[in-house]
């Protein structure tokens, strides 16, 4: 049976919820397809999730931190299984809650893998839906592993709904998604070895706090290389053998599970866009500075799908939908503006950045200062025991405007949001050092990085 609807949104996710609501609420009609549980990555598999699990391994190391500080007990430990309830009570409800909402609002739901029939046409299913535009939201996945026995690996999907916790685990890939979840599990109690193929991980970030990061990392006893590249895992007698080249010498490691770290591609592969004339590599469908396909203006994307200049973050995902309506509802008008989107880290402490790395502010020849906090010694990072913390801030020196902002160190995520404010509205290092900050608070720290 055949539908018709003013815009069709693939995908239920951050931004596919916000386009499909814009331009509902303006009157047109709607409608949004996924082939998995309504609420995209962030709400289910992602964001949420991870950010409930660290709470718990944050209140663990807080105690450790302060053992002989005033905490005499520092014996906490993690019941993974009340944890994984606990989070479910954040997770289970969102599906049917969005889709109760889309229902209320009065946009159609289908739930299947959409595959295009034409230049506005999808199939989901036996149902047809025709569109004056879609919307291709989908998502990502991860990149696809293919060395000898993958199949025993698991996604950052599925760690997060793991029943129980294995005593070992090991994560292919040094990106923020092994980050995270290694200092989670390390502090749940397991023993955890990670093997980056690059140089040095977390590519993205600043290199010295990256560095500081290990060193954090393998003092929870985490066993950490670079240079490593995994080339067959095997399973016997319940045990994962995993073989590695570290530095090109041959290495052999034993786990009870093997976690996905090794990053993300758009989810776009199964959407049959040649149908559709839709333009796409690997970082998603090729659009123009309006988020609308190059090579077919009936269709938009947003979000992880989409090859923008913008992060894959969820606030990136918010930003874009916001773009993607407006240009629907209103023409080709808006473009989105990434200054200022910080991104993070959640290890414990969490390191973020906002803004131009110095490598990239020398690659674009910019006159700056480089102001270095090593932050250690600092009321905010001593009262809660932590010994490793730093800053670097990149002011230029002409105009004073913030080009970048990176911090490891408790509470640093709130940090980082204040630089992301300053450079999306042109406020410069001296405005800031004039902020007034209630005392003692990690946003007193401000003026002192500037």
């Amino acid at each position: 049976m055949g539908q018709t609807f003013d815009v069709v949104v693939i995908g239920t996710g951050t931004a596919a919820s916000g386009v499909a609501s814009r331009c509902r609420a303006a009157g047109w009609s709607a409608a949004v397809i996924d082939d998995r549980p309504y609420g995209g990555t962030c709400a289910l598999r992602g964001c949420d999730p991870k950010k409930v699990l660290r709470r718990a391994a944050e209140v663990v190391d807080a105690a450790r931190l302060l053992c002989g500080k005033g905490v005499t007990d520092p014996g906490l430990a993690v019941d993974w299984p009340a944890l994984m309830a606990f989070k479910r009570g954040f997770t289970d409800p969102v599906p049917e809650a969005r889709e109760t909402a889309f229902a209320d609002k009065g946009i159609a739901t289908f739930k299947g893998t959409a595959r295009f029939e034409g230049e506005t046409a999808l199939a989901v299913g036996e149902d047809r839906l025709d569109a004056r535009y879609v919307v291709i939201a989908s998502g990502a996945k991860p990149v696809p592993l293919s060395m000898p026995g993958a199949e025993h690996v698991i996604s950052s999907d599925r760690f997060l709904d793991l029943a129980a916790l294995p005593k070992r685990v090991l994560f292919i890939g040094g990106g923020y998604v092994s980050f995270e979840f290694a200092h989670i599990a390390a502090r749940a109690g397991a023993e955890i070895i990670m093997l980056d193929r690059g140089e040095r991980p977390l590519k993205a970030f600043d290199a010295d706090l990256v560095g500081m990061l290990v060193e954090r990392t393998r003092a929870l006893g985490v066993t950490f290389h670079t240079s490593a590249d995994v080339r067959s895992i095997e399973k016997a007698n319940g045990v994962l053998h995993v073989t590695a080249t570290i530095d090109g010498a041959e290495e052999h490691f034993n786990t009870d599970l093997v976690v996905h770290g090794a990053g993300r591609m758009a989810a776009v592969d199964a959407l049959d866009l040649d149908k559709a004339n839709v333009k796409a590599d690997r970082k998603g469908i090729e659009v123009n500075e309006y988020l609308q396909s190059t090579s077919n203006p009936a269709v938009y994307a947003a979000g992880d799908a989409a090859a923008t200049a913008g992060a894959p973050l969820t606030p990136v995902a918010a930003l874009e939908a916001k773009v993607v309506a407006a240009n629907l509802l209103e023409g080709n008008r808006v473009t989105p503006e990434y200054t200022g989107v910080p991104s993070a880290v959640f290890t414990i402490p969490e390191l973020v950045r906002v803004g131009l790395t110095e490598a990239e502010a020398n690659a674009q020849g910019l006159d700056f200062e480089c102001k270095f906090s090593d932050m250690r010694d600092w009321f905010t990072v001593r009262r809660v025991g932590e010994t490793h913390a730093a800053a670097k801030v990149l002011v230029e020196n002409d105009s004073g405007r913030i080009l970048g902002a990176h911090i490891l160190g408790p509470e640093a995520s709130e940090i980082i949001n204040l630089f992301g404010f300053a450079m999306r509205t042109g406020l410069k290092a001296d405005d800031l050092k004039r902020l007034v900050s209630a005392y003692p608070s990690a946003g007193s720290d401000v003026g002192y990085l500037v």
